[in-house]
């Protein structure tokens, strides 16, 4: 479509970089980067942490897909289930999980859309997102609208997003 298409949006400069290596003309279209509903992901009501409390860590997708980010999120809950971090720190996972896929250590919300999924993420205080190779997304965009600061991985399109709102990381060094 884009070949006969009189111009073409693009989510993110990693996407636009994957067609114009395909040898797409990328003269005709631009990067926008996307953006969330302010009246809803909002600051408004959002607890700061104390430093005495567990550290609330929570990360939000529609998606079960793997590549939503398991491998860290299976990380972090296999780290909550040591001694040394399980009263340190909690992790928090909104939405659908790939099939027969359940966590140990964590809490596991069903999907939630608006202003209750808002609410969900203001309880915590640091967002993360493992997802890879994705262009843009929503999840990372409303956490940080709601004020979390952000663990993202170097990955796809979400680095341009999430740089200056948090800390990048890989499989690694997380």
């Amino acid at each position: 479509a884009n070949k006969v298409a009189h111009y073409t949006v693009f989510v993110s400069s990693w996407i636009r970089d994957i067609y114009k290596s395909f040898g797409m003309n990328v003269e005709k279209s631009k990067v926008i980067l996307g953006g969330g509903d302010s009246k809803v992901f909002n600051q408004n009501d959002k607890p700061i942490w104390n430093g005495n409390e567990k550290l609330k860590i929570v990360t939000h997708h529609w998606g079960a897909n793997w590549n939503k980010g398991f491998e860290t999120y299976t990380q972090l809950d296999e780290m909550i289930g040591k001694e040394e971090w399980q009263n340190k720190i909690e992790f928090t996972y909104v939405g659908n999980l790939p099939k027969n896929f359940k966590f140990e250590n964590s809490n596991h919300v069903e999907p939630l859309s608006g202003k209750k999924l808002a609410d969900e993420i203001k309880k915590n205080h640091i967002y993360v997102t493992g997802s890879l190779n994705e262009p843009s997304g929503n999840h990372h965009i409303e956490a940080a609208q709601c004020g979390l600061p952000i663990l993202y991985i170097d990955s796809g399109g979400i680095p341009e997003y999430c740089d200056d709102f948090g800390v990048k990381f890989n499989p690694t060094n997380f």
